[in-house]
């Protein structure tokens, strides 16, 4: 196997050609990089790949028209970034009657570096960087935020320890930002360690389940396009959500409905490289189909845990607690 490390400034120029004349990342990389094969033959996606970054899940709306960042750019954002997280440390003070906070940067693993690739959105289509979000939809959002104290439907799926969907489960979040891939002849498996999901994708399925029997994952059925693994997953019950995580912005509990459909991508372009890409297309939340594309970076070093949420969790009944004693 012919082995070739990219350069972030390789990879950046490599993306933005890629955004600009619509040809796959996997076909423009296959001149600079050969990706091995599994005992099976299949294109190599194992080992563990982490996506912790700052680059926010949508662009500011003043930068709608600025898809990527300079380099300049880009060392002015972590430096500041470095700076604002080392004051926040050291100036952890309580005040009486206020909030008691939470947890400082050694819990934390939200990532500080923006993404290799230098976009400045997660979405990169539509080009404005931003989810074409139905009014309908944010209501409901914002009427579940304002209710959690009420009832557990109100809390994110993730609160509530239950699952963070499908393309949720992919997304970043303050920590717990890897996934392990195993592949074998007929499965690709996605062992995720935020929440501990583990995801087991059929490559020998051509047909969805029946489409009465819905899931908060989806069912998955997935091929391979040359060097590239394609996955639709349909079948979601409109009980989750697109995300759950404040690194989410605007999409963090925007519902699901059942016509939810994702088509996603995994290319493998280098060593340390897979690029991730989801097409959304949920009409009971969006007017319109958008893109999520990112990075994942090879980490052969990165210890995976168990992340057993349920054994600890006291938020939602505490959550509920307050309320009625705020009642």
């Amino acid at each position: 196997m012919k082995t070739r490390h990219f350069t972030d400034s390789f990879l950046r120029t490599l993306f933005v050609f890629a955004m600009v004349t619509g040809l796959p990342l996997s076909a423009m990389a296959a001149e600079n990089w050969i990706n091995g094969k599994t005992p099976d033959g299949q294109p190599d996606l194992q080992g563990v790949w982490t996506n912790a970054t700052l680059t926010p899940m949508e662009r500011p709306a003043s930068q709608i028209d600025k898809p990527f960042l300079s380099d300049d750019e880009i060392a002015a954002i972590e430096s500041r970034t470095a700076a604002r997280r080392a004051v926040a440390d050291d100036n952890v003070v309580v005040e009486a009657g206020n909030n008691v906070g939470s947890y400082n940067q050694i819990w934390l693993d939200s990532g500080d570096t923006i993404l290799s690739t230098g976009q400045t959105s997660l979405i990169v289509d539509p080009p404005t960087g931003r989810a074409p979000i139905k009014p309908a939809a944010e209501t409901r959002r914002d009427y579940d935020f304002a209710h959690v104290e009420d009832s557990y439907i109100h809390q994110t799926v993730w609160d509530r320890c239950i699952s963070r969907g499908i393309p949720g489960s992919m997304l970043p979040a303050g920590y717990n930002n890897a996934y392990r891939i195993i592949q074998t002849p007929d499965t690709v498996t996605i062992v995720y360690e935020m929440i501990h999901d583990v995801r087991v994708i059929p490559l020998n399925k051509t047909a969805h389940i029946n489409a009465r029997v819905k899931l908060w994952m989806g069912d998955s059925i997935a091929h391979w396009e040359g060097e590239t693994l394609v996955v639709e997953t349909t079948n979601f019950n409109n009980r989750g959500m697109i995300a759950s995580s404040s690194a989410g912005a605007r999409l963090k509990g925007i519902p699901v409905s059942e016509g939810l459909h994702v088509v996603e991508r995994f290319s493998r372009i280098s060593q340390d490289t897979i690029i991730w890409e989801a097409r959304i297309d949920d009409p009971g939340s969006f007017t319109a189909p958008f893109t999520i594309s990112m990075p994942l970076t090879g980490d052969s070093g990165y210890d995976m845990y168990e992340y057993a949420c349920h054994e600890g969790n006291h938020a939602v009944p505490n959550i509920l607690r307050g309320g009625r004693a705020r009642e």
